[in-house]
């Protein structure tokens, strides 16, 4: 999810090209990035240098790549431009960050997340619960048209009572994001199912409808698997485990219907198409009142001051203790301190994939892609290689779908492609990889408003990962791959 004015300024980016700079040369900055990324994570327990390992490597890989650009004319100036660029791209987003970081503390302090974890525990059966969370996270999503709200809103919750369940975190984020990508892909509100045609050249419309061939498939399986993963898991499943589970929450906490009220108005916001940021920003307000009227004991047990533990909440680490060890680890919260290690990865990203982009680097790899596109499939492949990689090399979803889709847009007329083929194959490969990759916007996002690695929902999130395939499967046997009329192809 990105503020309106983010997608259009993509859309209308320039592509810098470096007639100097080789394939070679524009994959030195890559492999080295993913040879200290693989070190770091293989050998050195993810703290090679420190606990910001993963930034430091980043911004190690970006001098790398204005080393190359230095030796192939690319002056200091065009890189800082493409740096400038990429961090002023973020500033939305990280600004949602902080806001997540403040709803995850007041919702906390004022009862909402328990009292969604509560009415969760009691009506969500562990059986059905992981596809019901994709089910849920799906509506929320296409609603909204934002899987980022969607985990901010239920999709905190729903780790919250699939924790309480038994159920590992990595399930639970695996289906939420599941669930909250298949929802932003089909949802007409969504910023990056806007972008992808307009890259392509096809109506948003067409693009919805032809990109369900492969989606519903794909969403299918994806319930189907998790269903059957459902019923092959151990579970806090007996009556006794999960009412004490109850009763702590209820003895802790003063829980009614009434605080369900702010997520309510927050999700309404969004769907009325309020910016962002004054949406999240309200759910803070609202929940820090809700404290006052619903848990003065919760925040008289926290600070000396009522405002003291609302100010605490919202900047920096709250714990709420109960007689459940698992309890203590679910009703605890960094606030926007809690996001900082985030942010910082996201800014760093930016600054290798802003100099790659400004070296040329990005373009080169692009191209070199494109050129080995002789069949129909292999510029579906080309297409579904270049998404990903640029949501690896450059860290955003969105370069991932503008880069590729102004590349590649001529290759799919030239072969008789219609536009949607294009658009479909952007969102396929494009949107939905990008919460795969640690330090990519998207998934460094996710990961820290759930709670959980991208190593521990990696596998569990299905229907990501399994998007691409479907894409390739169908351009394979040419499934629903549609041609351009002669009207249009000589238009």
């Amino acid at each position: 999810m990105s503020d309106h004015n983010t997608n259009e300024h993509r859309e209308q980016e320039h592509i810098v090209s470096n007639k100097e700079l080789n394939l070679l040369e524009a994959l030195i900055p890559v492999v080295l990035l993913m040879a200290m990324l693989a070190y770091n994570i293989f050998f050195a327990d993810g703290e090679w240098f420190g606990e910001y390992s993963n930034q430091i490597i980043l911004l190690i890989g970006g001098f790398f790549a204005a080393v190359v650009g230095f030796f192939n004319k690319t002056s200091f100036a065009t890189m800082v431009q493409e740096i400038w660029e990429n961090l002023r791209s973020v500033f939305i987003p990280i600004m949602i960050l902080f806001l997540v970081g403040a709803l995850a503390g007041t919702w906390l302090v004022s009862g909402i997340i328990p009292a969604m974890v509560y009415y969760g525990l009691k009506v969500l059966s562990p059986s059905i619960f992981l596809p019901a969370s994709i089910v849920i996270a799906a509506i929320i999503s296409i609603a909204t048209g934002s899987s980022w709200t969607t985990s901010a809103t239920v999709g905190i919750a729903l780790v919250g009572i699939g924790t309480a369940l038994g159920i590992p975190t990595g399930m639970i984020a695996g289906a939420v994001i599941s669930g909250a990508y298949f929802g932003d892909k089909m949802s007409p509100l969504s910023d990056t199912t806007n972008l992808a045609p307009a890259m392509a050249g096809t109506d948003l419309f067409t693009h919805i409808k032809y990109m369900f061939y492969t989606t519903g498939p794909t969403i299918l399986i994806t319930l189907i698997v998790f269903s059957i993963i459902s019923l092959n898991i151990d579970t806090i499943g007996n009556t006794d485990d999960v009412n004490q589970l109850l009763n702590t929450i209820d003895q802790t906490f003063n829980i009614n219907p009434y605080l369900f009220i702010v997520p309510l108005v927050v999700i309404a916001l969004i769907l009325l198409k309020t910016k962002p940021l004054l949406a999240l920003g309200i759910g803070v307000v609202l929940a820090a009142v809700f404290a006052f009227v619903f848990q003065v004991e919760i925040l008289n047990g926290l600070s000396d001051s009522k405002v003291g533990a609302i100010f605490n909440a919202i900047l920096s680490d709250t714990s709420i203790v109960t007689d459940n060890e698992k309890l203590n680890k679910l009703f605890s919260s960094g606030g926007m301190k809690g996001m900082l290690w985030t942010i910082f990865l996201i800014c760093c990203a930016m600054v290798f994939g802003g100099i790659m982009d400004g070296i040329g680097a990005l373009s080169r790899i692009t191209q070199s892609l494109l050129s080995m596109a002789k069949t129909v499939f292999g510029l579906f492949a080309s297409t579904v290689l270049s998404c990903i990689g640029l949501n690896v090399i450059a860290s955003d979803q969105y370069l991932a779908l503008v880069i590729p889709g102004k590349m590649f847009k001529k290759a799919y007329q030239d072969k008789g492609l219609a536009p949607e083929n294009l658009s479909r194959t952007l969102e396929d490969s494009g949107t939905v990889t990008s919460v795969l990759i640690p330090w990519n916007t998207c998934g460094a996002y996710q990961s820290s408003v759930l709670g959980v690695g991208v190593g521990d929902y990696f596998i569990y999130a299905i229907f990501n990962w399994l998007s691409p395939i479907t894409t390739l499967v169908f351009a394979a046997f040419g499934i629903k791959i549609r041609q351009l009329t002669d009207k249009k192809r000589t238009a």
